[in-house]
């Protein structure tokens, strides 16, 4: 039994130093941080270094490449305005972020976890919604806007590749 007993206490010296490690460098929300900046836990992309403008401008590129690929027709244009209007952030989503970072500072940890846990609900009902409107979207297109669509939502932005999916 002693022989076993100093692998696991091992591991579990391991395990818990790595946790705090982690813990370290753990924002509010689970975000990475590093050298004062803001990293999704995905991969490289940091979140004070984004202008909402370039961002805006980079959705609309990608939405224009997606329009082009699925052929939209002059019927389908109003869904598709709907879902693009879905999809678009809150205008003031990184402003509210950064003053988020900040109020949770100040607060004690069981007040951050109720804060947290009312964050959640809201990404979820964003989600919620994005989610309808992509499925009303995509009960309009043809079976093969259909295919193309699955295609993009399985290997389009934010799906692999380097930086998260942005290539280049």
């Amino acid at each position: 039994m002693k022989s076993t007993l100093k692998p696991l206490l091992l591991a579990t010296l391991l395990a818990s130093t790595g946790a705090a490690a982690v813990a370290q460098h753990m924002g509010p929300g689970g975000a990475m941080q590093h050298d004062g900046m803001m990293m999704q836990r995905g991969g490289e992309h940091r979140m004070g270094d984004r202008d909402p403008a370039k961002m805006q401008a980079m959705m609309e590129g990608h939405h224009a490449k997606l329009k082009a690929k699925l052929k939209i027709t002059a019927d389908q244009e109003g869904a598709w305005t709907n879902f693009t209007n879905a999809m678009k952030p809150a205008p003031d989503a990184m402003k509210r972020r950064m003053e988020m970072r900040a109020e949770m500072d100040k607060l004690t940890t069981p007040e951050r976890i109720d804060k947290m846990r009312a964050m959640r609900a809201e990404r979820d009902a964003a989600m919620d919604k994005r989610a309808d409107a992509i499925k009303t979207f995509y009960a309009v297109l043809t079976p093969y806007q259909k295919g193309v669509f699955d295609a993009h939502a399985a290997h389009g932005p934010g799906r692999g590749g380097r930086h998260g999916g942005h290539k280049g």
